[in-house]
């Protein structure tokens, strides 16, 4: 097996087409996206017998908790074996250690999209990589099979979901629209901004939202949905359409009119925009641990709204660092005391 960069993008595309385990984090144009939010950026493949195996999309990271490389939900293999994994996991370190030693990084990174089974486990601990204390992307999601007619979709939701979806519709004259330019943004991130202050959580600034749309916009990948009601915008979200999987990425609403369930019909109709466009499967992102007691959760609303529209867990192993050097550690106690302070 060999270690490259990939530079040719219908070649980086054209092998996730044949990957099952995907997000569009490991997608083209999330790289795209990193440069323009000034990150630096490789695009790994490893090939065996002159053909990619695997793919990993490696990104510096400079922050004020340290300098390190990330790698969003892969490595990305065309089959999975414990073997090859484990082997081409080892490839992939011993490059991104070079990379680290040549750009003073303090240590490695992964969010790993695979299984989280005892297995996949062993293989980070083999080769020496720790639990992160916090992550960055989600270990935890909620699928959706949207290839089901658009009547068994409704029944297989939650009664109560399937039934504000009705009261929205009919009763209440909810709207929803689609676009797809700058200022459907904007008018998101107002949205958002008020949604992070009732919610206590640190919003991404409007520049990356923006970019995020710029990077996916000219491929037709992304899209901003808005619930009016009463004329107003009171619900939004960015939608991504990538490989025949729709991802729910961002979302914000208003509290003017609390019993007006905007938002329900709103993941409804990019549940059936996702179907018009050929989707498999419809992915509501992050989901709180169901093991632990939600209802404690920063994220327990927003867990129960997404499981009440049908679907299963999707559990990833979870993030792993591997030291490079003793500034790692400043960098693990500030993230450490971060999550608690977050209640996460």
């Amino acid at each position: 097996m060999e270690i490259k960069e990939i530079e040719n993008k219908e070649i980086w595309e054209s092998f996730l087409l044949k990957c099952q385990e995907k997000t569009f984090l490991d997608s083209w144009n999330w790289g795209e996206f990193n440069k323009m939010m000034r990150n630096k950026i490789w695009r790994l493949g490893i090939l065996e017998d002159g053909e990619l195996f695997s793919v990993a999309l490696v990104i510096k990271i400079q922050a004020r908790r340290g300098t390190f490389l990330f790698l969003p939900h892969g490595p990305v293999f065309k089959q999975q074996t414990t073997n090859n994994k484990q082997q081409v996991l080892k490839i992939f370190l011993e490059k991104l250690k070079e990379i680290a030693m040549e750009e003073n990084a303090g240590f490695i990174r992964i969010g790993p999209i695979w299984e989280r089974t005892e297995e996949n486990i062993e293989i980070f601990k083999n080769l020496g990589f720790r639990d992160a204390p916090i992550h960055i992307h989600p270990e935890l999601t909620w699928e959706l099979d949207i290839t089901l007619p658009e009547n068994e979709l409704l029944m297989q939701m939650r009664k109560t979901t399937r039934y504000l979806i009705r009261q929205a519709q009919k009763k209440f004259g909810v709207k929803i629209e689609q676009r797809n330019d700058i200022k459907s943004v904007e008018v998101l991130n107002n949205l958002y901004q008020e949604t992070s202050i009732r919610h206590h959580f640190v919003p991404f600034s409007f520049e990356y939202l923006k970019n995020e749309f710029l990077a996916f916009q000219p491929d037709n990948q992304i899209l901003v949905l808005l619930g009016e009601y009463k004329g107003e915008i009171v619900s939004s979200a960015i939608i991504i359409f990538w490989q025949k999987i729709a991802f729910y990425h961002h979302g914000a609403s208003s509290l003017k009119y609390p019993k007006i369930p905007t938002s329900y019909f709103l993941q409804w109709e990019a549940i059936k925009e996702a179907k018009k466009k050929g989707c498999r499967l419809y992915n509501f992102w992050g989901i709180a641990d169901t093991k632990s007691k939600i209802e404690k959760h920063p994220w327990a609303g927003l867990t129960l709204f997404k499981m009440g529209f049908g679907g299963y867990k999707k559990e990833y192993v979870k993030t792993q660092d591997f030291p490079i050097s003793k500034k790692y550690w400043l960098t693990f106690v500030f993230e450490k005391l971060r999550k608690t302070k977050r209640g996460l």
